[in-house]
């Protein structure tokens, strides 16, 4: 077993420096696991780091996944197949700069909820959820024949709360289905006094300046191993701002310090991935910043999976010889959207259809991504002012099917002008769910239209809401219209490679390959100009395209091309 004695780390009685790479299962298909920890293992890297996000796992309360893409046992199985070390962050709360931080959305239904503390009803949410996980993770322990040497408590906690019962029930919880392993929490040096927790060792997360953030963990518990829980070589990219980067040469720089202090070190990200279908988390300060679809992170690998110049130069650190083969990515042309349908039009076959006197939330619809539509009628005449401060997070107005506005939460005007021509006119807003906050105190806010709208200095009731997640596609395509609208088109493939979708002429919505929601585009917005498509989602033959266009296209076409854009 991993342990601490004094500032070194010993495993099975000798001294060990973990040397681990950051990669997250949930974010790279399964046929492309261990190419990925080939390529971390080469680089000499001795141990991979994931989280384990509790939505992905429980998508609705009580029932469970772990097929596919939530494969954890597979993921954990793949690494010590190649002789590597892992680590696991099982906490109910990741960050990660996924949906909701990994909380189910499900959690928010309840109106007496609190997250991450004491709170009762939480904890025992949780303990459901642990009781479905941790007895499928044990058999990987060191002890029990499999690779796994340590597990995070909660999740840079310190920047959250204070409850130190609350750690204490996560090791409560560990020790009660036997994951006898090393346990430690990671915060930021600023935040280490409310993460930290009695005889369970405190790692750093940081990017720089590892002296500062070593003296103040050593000022705090003296005589501490020095590991990094995340040495962040990179960063996360958000919607209207830019591709982050960071230059490679500084980056080793910091490492090799790192080395020279004998520090234990876990890359994050080595390889980031994509946030595929609905899952990119936000953050919000100022403003509400959605993260975009990929996760590339100018991470060790793009997020195709090809060695970058900051891999290079991390080897050069640690003297290693990589020899690793690069991606073959294909072009597959233009692909023509012949068929389309709005989505006003198969309701019925894509949404579960719900009504109530006043509009109610995802969350209370049990919604988890995607969009709703609200409809009322508005029995008055005339121009009147809406109040659209219930909106989260972005929603298209229409009055009689008319599309009258955009509204954002983001927007500094809070009210929209809305005409109604006729006696009796009918009202409806599609809200769209942007990604829920990952990190901060906005972390349980709500989507939707989270309570009743206020038009014409009026509360306005009876209101039918259609919730669409988006994981079903329409089969009937009818050449409506009104957008949203689904365009559909096939294309030939020989071989199955990885691809790009470029959606130049398209402005914001979703791409389907076969089914598979590959993520959101915003082409007026950026940074990312195509999404990523990885080999595995293909056919050998026909394969097909459904294009998801919120607002209006220019173009019928969609190209499949070889190279990524992502500034």
């Amino acid at each position: 077993m991993l342990k601490a004695r004094g500032n070194q780390f010993y495993l099975n009685d000798e001294p060990f420096q973990i040397l681990s790479g950051g990669l997250h299962y949930f974010r790279v298909v399964p046929e492309y696991w261990r190419d990925r920890l080939q390529k971390l293992k080469a680089l000499g890297l001795n141990t991979v780091e994931t989280y384990i996000p509790w939505n992905f796992h429980e998508p609705k309360k009580g029932q469970f996944h772990f097929e596919g893409m939530a494969d954890v046992e597979r993921f954990i199985a793949e690494a010590q197949a190649l002789g590597l070390y892992v680590i696991l962050r099982p906490s109910p709360y990741i960050c990660a700069e996924w949906e909701m931080g990994g909380l189910p959305s499900w959690l928010l239904k309840e109106d007496d909820m609190a997250l991450r503390c004491s709170h009762p009803a939480f904890l025992k949410h949780v303990e459901v959820y642990f009781d479905e996980l941790l007895p499928r993770l044990k058999p990987y322990l060191v002890q029990n024949g499999g690779p796994v040497i340590a597990f995070q408590i909660e999740n840079e906690y310190g920047a959250y709360g204070n409850d130190q019962n609350y750690l204490a029930f996560h090791k409560e919880q560990y020790e009660k289905h036997g994951i006898e392993t090393f346990y430690f929490t990671s915060d930021g040096p600023d935040f280490i006094k409310q993460g930290s927790m009695d005889n369970v060792v405190t790692t750093l997360n940081f990017g720089s300046r590892p002296e500062e953030a070593f003296a103040a963990l050593e000022e705090m518990k003296p005589n501490s191993p020095k590991m990094v829980a995340e040495f962040w070589i990179g960063w996360f990219d958000h919607w209207s701002g830019e591709h982050h980067t960071r230059d490679e040469k500084e980056a080793a720089e910091v490492f090799q310090k790192l080395m020279d202090m004998g520090a234990s070190v876990n890359f994050y990200m080595f390889h980031g991935g994509t946030n595929f279908g609905f899952y990119n988390g936000a953050n919000h300060y100022e403003k509400y910043a959605p993260t975009i679809t990929s996760y590339d992170y100018d991470s060790l690998l793009t997020e195709w999976g090809d060695v970058t110049k900051k891999y290079l130069a991390m080897a050069d650190v640690l003297k290693s010889e990589t020899n690793v083969s690069k991606v073959e990515t294909e072009s597959y042309g233009e692909v023509t959207l012949t068929e389309s349908a709005s989505l006003f039009d198969v309701l019925r076959e894509v949404g579960h259809k719900f009504q109530h006197i006043t509009p109610l939330s995802m969350e209370k619809l049990d919604q988890n991504f995607g969009y709703t539509l609200y409809r009322t009628t508005i029995n008055d005449t005339g121009t009147f002012e809406l109040d659209t401060t219930p909106i989260r997070d972005r929603a298209f107005i229409y009055v009689n099917g008319k599309h009258e506005g955009t509204v954002s939460v983001n927007d500094d005007r809070k009210s929209v002008s809305l005409h109604f021509p006729n006696e009796t006119n009918t009202l409806e807003i599609l809200v769209e769910n942007l990604g829920r906050v990952n990190y901060g105190k906005h972390l349980s806010d709500q989507k939707g239209i989270v309570s009743n709208l206020w038009l014409n200095n009026q509360y306005w009731f009876n209101w039918e809401m259609v919730s669409i997640e988006g994981d079903v596609l329409p089969n009937t395509f009818s050449a409506g219209e009104r957008y949203p609208k689904y365009l559909k088109g096939t294309f030939q493939a020989d071989a199955c490679c990885d691809t790009f979708v470029d959606l130049e002429g398209f402005t914001k919505g979703n791409v389907y390959i076969n089914g598979f929601n590959l993520g959101r585009y915003w082409q007026t917005m950026g940074p990312q100009q195509r999404l990523y498509v990885p080999g595995p989602l293909l056919h050998e033959g026909k394969n097909e395209v459904v294009v998801l266009e919120l607002e209006g296209n220019k173009s019928n076409k969609v190209t499949l091309t070889n190279e990524p854009k992502l500034a």
